[in-house]
């Protein structure tokens, strides 16, 4: 199930903008796959579970992950 906190459907940025803010502010440990994490729920509207198992994670980390990570960019959309 997908979570209402990260809809950023109302956030009136074009896809290659939003792109460029997680390239920009995702840094750090595991920063190239947390930015494909971020761009495939973000954008491609991936759900938890597909996404955990894409990444090899358990939906748990995978939570933690976006959370971590998108409290860094909000500010930014």
């Amino acid at each position: 199930m997908r979570s209402r906190k990260y809809d950023i459907c109302n956030v009136p940025k074009t896809r290659a903008e939003v792109e460029q803010i997680i390239n920009q502010w995702i840094i750090g440990n595991n920063a190239e796959r947390d930015r494909k994490i971020m761009i495939r729920c973000l954008l491609d509207g991936v759900c938890y579970e597909p996404l955990a198992e894409e990444f090899g994670l358990s939906v748990t980390q995978l939570k933690r992950v976006l959370d971590k990570r998108f409290n860094r960019i909000y500010k930014h959309l």
